[in-house]
């Protein structure tokens, strides 16, 4: 039986081509991100499965691909449930790594810390246009630092990455989860059902505000409350300004400090962006991880028509580890739909070397060869990229698919000189 060549469902092969926009990309990332003073990290890829299933990040711990315990201690005879025979998994994201990372290192960082991720990351999902059961994440997150600075100094830098990518138009919405707290208190709900009635908010996009309010009404909550709360987001989208708006009618409910840090972030932002994109409050964003405390914020690029990466902040998540809170706050780009967007522009990555192919004859041997070897290290030390390969029969279509890779000078070696 031959052995299968497709990749598993979900997974993907990257050929050559997306990989030099994969590259691009990720040097343009670091680059920036690390003039913002982010510091390079890495975690494993596996986790504990206690960590990965601690009910911090919402829907996709559902969708965790586990890892069978091995040797003594898979006993599969004594197994009960599921979780009987896994003991680790594969990582869903990078915040629960990156906050085991802290709890485990801290003594030995920096304070405030300011991290830069990259790295692959698994989840069980249906894939579908930019999104895979194996995909690319990266993370800009800051610990210890309890201001609205945090906030702003992420939005700023990762705004100034997509930027520098080619992108404008887009959006950063923004909101925090006190305040859908507040509005939620304010309508009538009571605490313990706060999470379901944000599951539901949260698909107003899909299917709008009479949407939301049928299933609420659904769910069995009550019709004057849903009216209510309804009503809010009406009258602050009809509002000139709905942050200023909600400070005065959400008074009893919710902290002036709140307010007044959420308008600085947006002010600070706007006085110091030298982007053209806009940034959006917006009382709908709920984002679905359950480890967020504050503000929450989101990526919307009408390229791609959905969400190309988000964050908020977390101030509860390194106590679970600990036993003391730590603030934390951290962003995340959409890496694969920022991929995906270039590619299907045609983007063509900027050439920093000049491309060089050497073509070698077959006879080309021995001495001759290691002269030609030596001839393209001496181009390389240049400044010039260099590829030696042997000469194809088809030498014309060969250089062809060199030029398609941005090969732009060729250099043919014979055995006899004088062809």
């Amino acid at each position: 039986m031959a052995l299968k060549k497709k990749p598993v469902n979900g997974m993907r092969d990257i050929l050559p081509a997306e990989m030099q926009i994969r590259d691009y990309v990720t040097g343009v990332i670091k680059d920036t991100y690390r003039s913002f003073g982010f510091t390079p990290i890495e975690t494993p890829c596996v986790e504990d499965i206690a960590n990965l299933s601690s009910k911090q990040g919402g829907e996709n711990e559902k969708l965790i691909f586990k890892i069978l315990k091995r040797g003594e201690k898979l006993k599969l005879a004594e197994a009960e449930k599921e979780n009987d025979l896994t003991d680790s998994g594969l990582r869903y994201d990078l915040t629960v790594p990156l906050v085991r990372f802290y709890s485990n290192n801290a003594a030995s960082l920096p304070n405030p810390f300011k991290a830069l991720q990259i790295g692959n990351v698994w989840r069980a999902d249906r894939p579908q246009r930019g999104r895979y059961r194996q995909f690319m994440q990266c993370d800009i997150d800051i610990l210890g630092e309890a201001s609205n600075l945090a906030e702003i100094e992420l939005i700023l830098a990762t705004t100034t990455t997509l930027s520098r990518l080619g992108f404008d138009n887009f959006q950063i919405r923004i909101n925090d989860r006190r305040i859908l707290k507040a509005m939620a208190a304010y309508a009538g709900f009571s605490e313990d059902v706060y999470d379901s009635v944000f599951i539901t908010l949260d698909k107003m996009d899909k299917i709008g505000i009479d949407g939301v309010k049928e299933e609420l009404l659904q769910e069995g909550f009550s019709a004057a409350v849903c009216e209510k709360y309804l009503e809010l987001f009406e009258k602050v989208r009809g509002t000139e300004d709905g942050v200023l708006y909600l400070k005065e009618l959400l008074g009893d409910y919710l902290e002036k400090e709140v307010m007044d840090s959420f308008s600085e972030i947006i002010d600070s932002v706007n006085a110091n962006k030298e982007d053209t994109f806009a940034l959006v409050f917006d009382p709908t964003l709920v984002r679905g991880m359950g480890y967020y405390t504050g503000t929450i914020f989101e990526i919307a690029m009408p390229e791609f028509g959905g969400s190309c990466g988000g964050g908020g902040r977390y101030d509860e998540m390194v106590g679970k580890f600990t036993g003391s809170n730590v603030p934390a706050c951290g962003f995340s780009i959409g890496f694969e739909r920022i991929v995906l967007l270039l590619t299907e522009k045609g983007f063509q990555v900027p050439e920093t070397l000049k491309k060089t192919a050497f073509l070698i004859e077959k006879g080309v041997a021995g001495d001759m060869l290691n002269e030609v070897i030596a001839e393209a290290n001496a181009e390389r030390k240049k400044g010039r990229q260099v590829l030696t390969v042997r000469m194809n029969k088809n030498k014309k279509f060969q250089k062809e698919q060199l030029m398609a890779e941005g090969y732009e000078e060729f250099k043919e070696f014979y055995k006899n000189p004088l062809k």
